[in-house]
């Protein structure tokens, strides 16, 4: 059997200075492992050694999702590598010269092989390795996060589960990554928070791929300041935490960047609420994908503020998608709450309900709902399969 992963968060006056505490990253101690863990971003071997069996066995929720994966158009075999060297992206992907390509290529066949590795997932790495040299246009930040993210998945399971990659070829996989992908994404942006989120993500795992620990280190840095400022707590006060470098230092500042939401009255309620909730699902995502990834390189936080961050976020919204709760006239006061959170829940649910046994009743209706998740098409695919009740 092959196995095909895809790619598979009061009203004061608003001219007085803002009173809310900003993350400063000195507090935030670095974080890379002494040594790194193999296969060891998203998902590790013991999760995917789990999947097998269940998969192997016939068993549900995780036949059917592979079954559906197995099914889906993005895991033709007939399609070949279509690298470009520019890959230009605006707005929406307008132009889309690659954007599309870039995602769906690598994100289709890049995923684990439980039982053999199809070689045409090495050769889709190997063609964009000696062919991308950059991105372009307002959306380049952005794609060059969610491909890198998923690169970073794909090329750490091939390389740590398979004999069959070349040392040529992974060097110059390497080579693409360092040079490609991580100077933006390391970088972050102080754009809505679904893009600093994703960058790190990739980020992250680019840097367990290299072993670079200083770059790991600094993505992790960024990413304990931009949690907090993108999910609220009570426990903040009357407005949200800015992340360092915001530039966001009054009252007025901070509501127009919270999409113009005037006041902050419940626990998980994000930057990119009242924008839409697809947006927010990306952010949410990223929030739970980097803290998986912290856990199997050693460090677990989802029983600290992230997690905690995490769980809400994930609550709060899916009381919105299930029907459970009707919107308050304070949230987006004159908007309607856009839906579509997207199959972003199982790596949040799984390690906070049935890792850490939070009971999460509207986040279990809205995952068991969802189920097999499917992809976005962007950085997320399949979660069903590799992370739905998977206790590994």
């Amino acid at each position: 059997m092959l196995f095909r992963f895809l790619p598979v968060l009061g009203l004061f006056a608003l001219c007085t200075s803002a009173s809310t505490a900003q993350i400063d990253e000195r507090d935030v101690i670095p974080r890379a492992p002494s040594t790194f863990t193999h296969p060891g971003v998203l998902i590790d071997r013991a999760q995917l050694d789990f999947i097998k069996g269940k998969v192997n066995a016939g068993e549900e929720p995780w036949s059917s999702a592979y079954s559906s994966m197995l099914s889906h158009s993005l895991a033709s075999l007939s399609r070949t590598p279509t690298p470009t060297t520019t890959v230009e992206c605006g707005p929406t992907s307008t132009p889309n010269i690659g954007c599309t390509d870039e995602r769906q290529e690598h994100s289709r066949r890049m995923r684990c092989r439980l039982r053999g590795i199809s070689l045409g997932a090495i050769s889709y790495m190997n063609a964009w390795a000696k062919t991308i040299k950059g991105h372009t246009n307002s959306n380049a930040p952005l794609q060059t996060g969610w491909a890198g993210a998923s690169w970073a998945r794909a090329a750490e399971i091939i390389r740590h589960t398979y004999t069959g990659w070349a040392a040529a070829d992974v060097t110059a996989f390497e080579t693409m990554l360092r040079n490609v992908y991580l100077p933006t994404v390391i970088k972050g942006s102080q754009s809505n928070g679904n893009w600093e989120l994703v960058m790190l993500e990739a980020a992250l795992g680019i840097a367990v791929f290299l072993e670079d620990k200083t770059s790991y280190d600094t993505a992790m840095t960024k990413y304990m300041g931009r949690v907090p400022a993108y999910v609220y707590l009570l426990k903040d006060g009357s407005l949200p935490k800015v992340a360092p470098g915001s530039g966001l230092d009054t009252s007025a500042k901070i509501i127009t960047y919270w999409q113009n939401q005037p006041t902050f009255q419940a626990n998980g309620l994000a930057q990119e609420t009242c924008r839409d909730f697809v947006h927010t699902g990306y952010g949410i995502a990223s929030i739970g994908h980097i803290a998986e990834t912290s856990r199997i390189q050693g460090t677990d936080l989802y029983t600290g503020d992230i997690g905690e961050r995490l769980r809400y976020a994930l609550g709060f919204h899916a009381a919105y998608e299930t029907g459970a709760s009707a919107k308050p006239s304070w949230l987006c006061p004159g908007k309607d709450l856009k839906l579509g959170l997207g199959p972003i829940p199982e790596v949040g649910y799984n390690a906070m309900h049935n890792r850490l046994g939070y009971a999460m009743t509207n986040t279990e209706k809205m995952t068991l709902g969802g189920r097999p998740a499917s992809t976005n098409y962007l950085f997320l695919g399949w979660e069903t399969l590799t992370h739905g009740d998977n206790p590994a």
